[in-house]
């Protein structure tokens, strides 16, 4: 939104998304004339609509190959298996660059998304890079005439045609009013919304296609994670709705002298036009200019931390996206946000719900965990949720050994996240910002100073938070929580005669079913499924053979041997099911 102090490390001239675990960022790629071609006036519907599909279906064909042992050349191991599933994320990436504003910000999405995509995915995409290049002035003249009725230089008295930077949804033109006051001016890019009304269209055929896939659509809510990514969308590119996040968020921080959100100047905002107060700062992950200004490293580090806890659980709004290109120190040391268009919410009843969970990770109670979790939104309640409840259980019981305020947040996230791919949960986007945001935040804390821990910060919030926030002491707490548990067991006690006789009703209506696996038996039908399957492969390769024989005596060689190379291939494939059934023969 404004500008640092030195220039270079402008927030929206490196407007990228910092990963939640720092690693080294990705190689910028060379961009051709292939790259912006959803930049072009005349950009059709029907291309855009090849071009996301054919990404689309050579991914498809990316993952089928590669769930095909017999496709690794010199044979299938797990190091070749991770190798392709890195390549094939790094083209990913590179493909979402390729294709534009609404791909690069759907992947900054989807790299929070653990509990929908492989970690190889999730790091590459943490990686993604928001740089493409600025429109003209021109355009940026054209676009505030129509918004405002007024040309450039009757709302300003000085406006740089030169822009700080440049990202995906717009660029920061630096500009004096009238009045004296300096300001930074953000543009939206032109004929975005065009081109995201294009595109979701599109991607909505995309998701409802992923979501009747037998494999990819079980378990997943991909319309609603369509519908999610659409709001999210739609709210960052209104530029009167980030305005307002921003008088939000100042008027949460009015009492802390600690922190500084510029302000905005609504006579000279629109929806595609957003001029802020420009307040001039020292990115924090800038450590040597820190260091040449005398600002206390330790101390940023301790107050970056302290801001975002108050946002989250005193404020209940938060910055979602608090990245170091966010973030800037005033030469005084306080701490300066730039950038609202991606702001996250807590209600009090949600407070409440994690609270809940915060009780049973402390207690190690597994059941409490995923019956908290469930009620929150994040677990998707299934028939058996037994591997669901021993995985949290393995994960409290690894996790708590070690003291609360010696825990990492970003070892607990990737854990975390590591155990829920390909299981039931169903992080909400509240969830994965707050993860993000944290295990971001402890990695600018590191940099500031080694010796940094976010969860000793964290923990007179959390004691906090477990005594309802009335700064009770710790033993009215456990009283209280006593109280709650006795009063539970005694409604559970007084309503179990009532649940007996609706589970005798529903057996009574063959409402009740029951499922009973007996391994031996899976195993003998996975047997005879297979005898018959080698059966019918067995006449198809005799069958072809006859035919490929009397084809080749009556001259016609070429179809011959096309029929011969059918009959091999379900040769080949017999040959496999022949191994698979002596194997079962072993197991039985």
């Amino acid at each position: 939104m404004s500008v640092p102090l030195d220039e270079s490390n402008h927030p929206y001239r490196n407007h990228e998304n910092i990963p939640p675990n720092p690693v080294a960022s990705a190689t910028p790629k060379p961009y051709g004339e292939k790259s912006y071609r959803w930049n072009r006036k005349h950009y059709s519907r029907q291309r855009r609509f090849v071009d996301i599909w054919t990404f689309v279906i050579l991914w498809l064909g990316w993952l089928w190959r590669d769930s095909k042992q017999w496709s690794y050349i010199g044979g299938y191991t797990e190091d070749k298996k991770l190798t392709r599933k890195r390549q094939q994320a790094i083209w990913v990436r590179e493909s979402l660059l390729d294709l534009g504003p609404t791909f690069i910000k759907l992947g900054q999405l989807f790299s929070t998304r653990a509990d929908l995509f492989p970690g190889e995915y999730v790091e590459e995409l943490s990686k993604l890079q928001d740089r493409v290049p600025a429109f003209p002035y021109e355009q940026c003249r054209e676009i505030i005439d129509q918004d405002f009725g007024k040309s450039v230089e009757q709302l300003f008295r000085n406006f740089d045609p030169v822009p700080l930077a440049a990202a995906s949804l717009g660029q920061v033109h630096k500009a004096q009013l009238y009045s004296g006051a300096d300001v930074v001016v953000k543009v939206q890019r032109p004929g975005l919304k065009q081109l995201f009304e294009v595109d979701l269209a599109i991607l909505k055929g995309i998701a409802r296609y992923f979501q009747n896939h037998p494999k990819w659509g079980r378990g997943r809510d991909w319309l609603g994670i369509y519908d999610e990514c659409c709001r999210i969308l739609w709210e960052e590119i209104d530029y009167l709705n980030e305005g307002r996040n921003a008088d939000t968020f100042r008027r949460n921080f009015r009492h802390c002298d600690w922190v500084q959100v510029p302000r905005v100047c609504w006579q000279f905002s629109s929806p595609r036009v957003l001029t802020l107060e420009y307040l001039p700062g020292i990115k924090i992950s800038n450590y040597e200019a820190l260091e040449a200004s005398g600002l206390d490293r330790k101390q940023l580090a301790q107050m970056g931390a302290k801001a975002y806890l108050q946002q989250l659980l005193n404020d209940g709004f938060f910055h979602a996206d608090p990245h170091p290109g966010n973030i800037a120190v005033s030469p005084q040391g306080q701490l300066i946000f730039y950038d609202f268009g991606m702001m996250g919410r807590i209600t009090s009843n949600l407070r409440e719900k994690l609270m809940e969970t915060l009780f049973g990770i402390a207690n190690k109670d597994g059941d409490r965990v995923v019956k908290s979790l469930i009620e929150v939104g994040a677990l998707a309640p299934t028939g058996d949720m037994s591997p669901v409840r021993r995985s949290i259980q393995y994960m409290l019981d690894n996790f708590m050994d070690q003291p609360f305020e010696e825990q990492s947040i970003a070892a607990i996230s990737d854990d975390l996240y590591e155990i829920a791919y390909d299981q039931p949960f169903r992080f909400p986007a509240t969830f994965t910002f707050v993860m993000r945001a944290f295990s971001t935040l402890e990695g600018v804390g590191k940099g500031l100073d080694p010796e940094f821990n976010f969860m000793e910060v964290a923990q007179p919030f959390a004691i906090q938070l477990m005594s309802n926030g009335n700064g009770s002491q710790t033993t009215n707490s456990i009283i209280n929580e006593i109280g709650r548990q006795a009063a539970q067991v005694s409604s559970t006690a007084f309503g179990l005669p009532s649940r007996i006789e609706q589970t005798l009703d529903k057996l009574e209506q063959g409402d009740l079913r029951m499922r009973v696996r007996a391994t031996e038996t899976d195993r003998l039908l996975r047997r005879v499924g297979n005898v018959q399957m080698g059966t019918n492969y067995a006449l198809l390769v005799g069958a072809f053979t006859l035919s490929a024989t009397l084809l080749f005596i009556s001259d016609k060689v070429w179809l011959a041997l096309a029929i011969a190379f059918l009959a091999l291939l379900m040769a080949v494939v017999l040959i496999r099911l022949i191994r698979q059934i002596n194997r079962f023969d072993r197991m039985l």
